[in-house]
């Protein structure tokens, strides 16, 4: 008898800032990296936008988040707000 041990995978966790708020359970999350360009050794600003599952509406516009990757929630959602990080500064 063989015992197999399975390993639950861990999320991939990215943090970025919340730049769209407008849908209904869904917020638009911009990523940014910084990446060492091949050739000339300097430093690159690369932006990835996600959208990702709100589902209380805790993330609005502004925000710092914690997203973790998901099963496809739907067409273009793939990731889900873990933690709202720092909220927005409001004037």
């Amino acid at each position: 008898m063989e015992t197999t041990t399975e390993h639950k995978k861990t999320p991939k966790l990215r943090t970025g800032i919340v730049v769209k708020d407008k849908m209904q359970k869904t917020v638009v999350v911009e990523v940014v990296r910084r990446v060492m360009h091949p050739k000339y050794g300097k430093f690159v600003r690369k932006r990835l936008r996600y959208a990702a599952d709100n589902p209380d509406n805790q993330a609005k516009a502004g925000d710092m988040v914690l997203i973790e990757e998901t099963r496809p929630l739907s067409k273009t959602k793939r990731w889900r707000v873990r933690e709202v990080t720092q909220k927005a500064m409001t004037v």
